[in-house]
């Protein structure tokens, strides 16, 4: 299937075809679940967020203008929403009980000496990064976004784009070389 396709599709759903939506939920959704697993980093957020995304694609859909393919329009709705989600989060305050029950993350010296492969490691460093900048790497390096497409889902700039890889990337290989490992980049 080609973006073609995508835009016949979102034309379907906005005269209310259902099957069209299921089609691009298919063909989409597992690329949005992981875009918002790597932004939230839980799995339950992420799905819900998920289906609030393909919610929302099928209430605009009508509105569509067709100035991006609708991969870079479903991730720009994904986008806010888990901007949206994360900052709801940090808005919240944990009380004592529901941090009581949150389980130590600390491995075990066994687990710690398994994850030194340097996938698992990069994705720990990325973990450390700022929410903005770990979107930006996320739509680049994962999701081959261009820099305008990237721009265009984020809602920003291509040179704050620019900027962010550029930091994100200099951070990245800062964290790596903390974690034992001097090259960051293959």
């Amino acid at each position: 299937m080609t973006a073609v396709d995508d835009i016949s599709l979102i034309r379907r759903m906005a005269a209310r075809d259902q099957s069209a939506m299921n089609a691009l939920y298919a063909r989409h959704n597992v690329r949005v679940y992981r875009f918002l697993v790597r932004l939230t980093r839980i799995e339950a957020t992420a799905e819900e967020l998920m289906n609030e995304v393909f919610l929302e694609a099928w209430r605009r859909a009508g509105s569509f203008e067709g100035r991006s393919s609708v991969s870079t329009w479903l991730m720009a709705i994904a986008h806010h929403r888990a901007v949206s989600a994360l900052r709801k989060r940090r808005e919240t305050a944990l009380d004592d009980v529901t941090a009581a029950g949150i389980a130590d993350g600390d491995d075990t010296p066994e687990v710690t000496a398994q994850k030194r492969s340097k996938a698992a490691v990069m994705r720990a460093c990325m973990d450390r990064l700022s929410p903005d900048h770990r979107a930006i790497i996320d739509l680049v390096y994962y999701h081959d976004k261009s820099v305008a497409e990237a721009a265009g889902i984020a809602g920003i700039p291509e040179n704050t784009v620019k900027t962010r890889m550029f930091h994100a990337r200099k951070k990245l290989a800062e964290l790596m070389r903390e974690a034992g490992i001097d090259r960051g980049w293959p």
